[in-house]
């Protein structure tokens, strides 16, 4: 059975939770664009430091996974992975907003001419009732 790896690149925030969430792994997704979340179930090792870079996790015997950075490496064994990725930009950029009608931009220009004034404020009231 083939399972995911997940790298960062740069900096990745490491953060201790209360059961049943020992571990939140946050930074750059290495492979995609945005920013990507981990979370572990299990036991986490005390030694893990509170910032790594350029971290990679990958699933270790018996259910555990092991988290590298550089040289070092840890163990989180027993528990579970879920993986959270941020995809909102690539999304955004591949479908551009509509274009505002002509007729819209012309009215909402002259509301805000209006407002800029006293007069023109007096008038909005005015319509407004």
């Amino acid at each position: 059975m083939n399972q995911a790896r997940y790298e960062f690149a740069g900096a990745v925030r490491c953060q201790r939770g209360a059961p049943p969430f020992a571990l939140t792994l946050t930074g750059a997704a290495a492979a995609a664009a945005g920013s990507m979340t981990l979370t572990f179930s299990g036991s986490v090792p005390a030694e893990l430091p509170a910032t790594l870079s350029g971290a990679r996790v990958e699933p270790a015997g018996a259910g555990g996974y092991r988290i590298l950075s550089g040289a070092r490496e840890w163990h989180v064994s027993g528990g579970s992975l879920s993986a959270t990725r941020e995809v909102a930009a690539a999304f955004y950029a591949a479908l551009p907003p509509r274009p505002v009608p002509l007729a819209k931009r012309l009215l909402w220009r002259l509301v805000l001419a209006l407002a800029a004034s006293r007069a023109g404020l007096t008038l909005l009231r005015a319509l407004r009732r």
